[in-house]
């Protein structure tokens, strides 16, 4: 007999839960990587040897996420999203007691596929809980654990494998886990507005592989190399299979994925800027660490505090663009704030190895608070022109189109580095700091492109709708 929810007002569980599930996939990503070399030891195999740990998550991620919109309207949000937390704990605990290479790759398989479900449900059930007007504001909450996360997660998880084992990285999540678990049984309500047809097999199979087999492509070619066969089967083959599956989707009454959302122009601007904006910041916040440790020497805690600056710099900008986003819209949010990505980049570029760790610190905090004027209205105006029936399917694109851009980010930075180190010393050692000079100017390059297709943003529909809203707010608030 399933577990009736107890009351308690919606517009607190699910931003708990939104939080919860974020900051917990996030962890685990970063945790992971940090943990590599203690599990290498652990099974007598080198770091190198240990890529599939690491590649495989994002690869399941893009397995899953196609299928998740499906799932969302069928078993409704509360059992989808609590069934796919219940295996991403339980695979936690699972990757925390393998034995073996083999076994550890299969349960983070099942991570990722659990994650691939998580991201986009919880993000439907954020977007139909709250208005447009209260999505602006509750975004400022949301992006805590976007931002808190990647600058804890390396520090927490050095300390876990320093102090116990690397399997800790892993049981960690277990009391969070069963802790929201037990919150949503009590808590959570259903939510469902739209009931699908039948499952589109066909569509979700073809972007299923064509997302997962691009996904492989882009994290493994910084590794292996643009030209090797496994990374050019990876991204011609996912290429075809996701030309496929738009021509099956666009033919089908109930696509595994609704690609003809692509056909309102604020839901497809707002996710190309997102792309382009995403993987110049997300490229810069990875060139960061690999500047201090590797091209100027620095131990990983010094590198680790240093980035952390970057998350306040975007939790304070949050709190400017709320108010802002009704009254000017957007464009010129997104705008601004990727032009401002881009000229933090050229400074980055200017650093060497007599410059100041005060002022790649302060860098950080510019970078963050210049994107902290692009993650809510990206997100909040891409659901502008999205009908109720549609909005698990919009989560479900959004995500797809975030988690592109993280495996491109480092992918585009790596090859910059790489390139820049062979052209400057002809050897395969770390790169030289001119390298990393080099990623930085081509991050910029590709956030000032963002910063000039934002401008061109149609962006009156967003912002007249965040207006009538908020004015119905407070005209609600003065009636009461």
């Amino acid at each position: 007999m399933p577990v009736r929810p107890l009351r308690l007002d919606q517009r607190i569980v699910v931003p708990v839960v939104c939080v919860v599930t974020a900051f917990m996939s996030i962890v685990d990503g970063a945790g992971t990587t940090v943990a590599l070399p203690s599990i290498g030891r652990d099974f007598g195999l080198a770091t190198a040897g240990l890529d599939a740990v690491v590649v495989v998550y994002p690869v399941c991620v893009g397995l899953a996420v196609p299928l998740s919109a499906w799932l969302g309207d069928r078993f409704g949000g509360r059992r989808t999203v609590l069934t796919a937390f219940a295996v991403f704990t339980a695979a936690s605990g699972l990757c925390g007691v393998a034995g073996s290479l083999g076994e550890l790759v299969l349960w983070r398989a099942l991570q990722g596929l659990a994650a691939g479900i998580l991201l986009p449900v919880t993000g439907a059930l954020l977007y139909r809980t709250f208005s447009l007007s209260e999505q602006v504001k509750v975004s400022r909450y949301m992006i805590i654990p976007q931002q808190v996360a990647p600058a804890l997660a390396p520090m927490g998880a050095g300390w876990l494998v320093d102090n116990m084992t690397w399997r800790w990285v892993f049981y960690a999540n277990l009391p969070i886990g069963v802790a929201v678990l037990v919150f949503g049984l009590l808590f959570l309500e259903e939510h469902r507005d739209h009931v699908p047809g039948r499952l589109d097999v066909p569509g979700l199979v073809l972007t299923a592989f064509g997302t997962a087999g691009l996904m492989f492509g882009v994290s493994e070619a910084a590794e292996m190399g643009w030209s090797s066969v496994p990374v050019l089967a990876g991204l011609v083959g996912g290429a075809v299979l996701l030309t496929a599956a738009v021509a099956v989707e666009l033919r089908v009454p109930e696509p595994a994925l609704r690609v003809r959302l692509f056909t309102d122009r604020l839901f497809r601007d707002t996710n190309i800027v997102a792309f382009l904006g995403f993987t110049a910041f997300m490229g810069g916040m990875f060139v960061g660490p690999l500047f201090l440790q590797q091209g100027l020497g620095l131990s990983a805690w010094v590198s680790g505090s240093s980035t952390f600056s970057e998350a306040f710099g975007v939790l304070l900008t949050m709190q400017l663009v709320t108010p802002l986003y009704a009254r000017i819209g957007p464009r010129r949010l997104v705008g601004y704030g990727l032009l401002g990505v881009a000229l933090v980049l050229v400074a980055f570029s200017r650093l060497d190895a007599d410059s100041s760790l005060w002022t790649f610190r302060a860098l950080m905090f510019l970078l963050g608070a210049a994107m902290g004027g692009v993650f809510m209205p990206t997100t909040v105006a891409s659901f502008t022109g999205i009908g109720k029936a549609d909005v698990s399917h919009a989560a479900t694109l959004n995500t797809v189109v975030r988690q592109a851009a993280g495996a491109t980010a480092p992918a585009v930075a790596t090859v910059v580095l790489a390139s820049a180190a062979a052209v400057g010393t002809g050897a395969d050692t770390h790169p030289p700091v001119s390298a990393f000079q080099q990623a930085y100017l081509v991050l910029a390059v590709i956030s000032a492109v963002a910063a000039v297709f934002a401008f061109t943003m149609p962006d009156r529909a967003a912002r007249i709708a965040a207006s009538d809203r908020a004015a119905a707010a407070r005209r609600e608030s003065v009636d009461a």
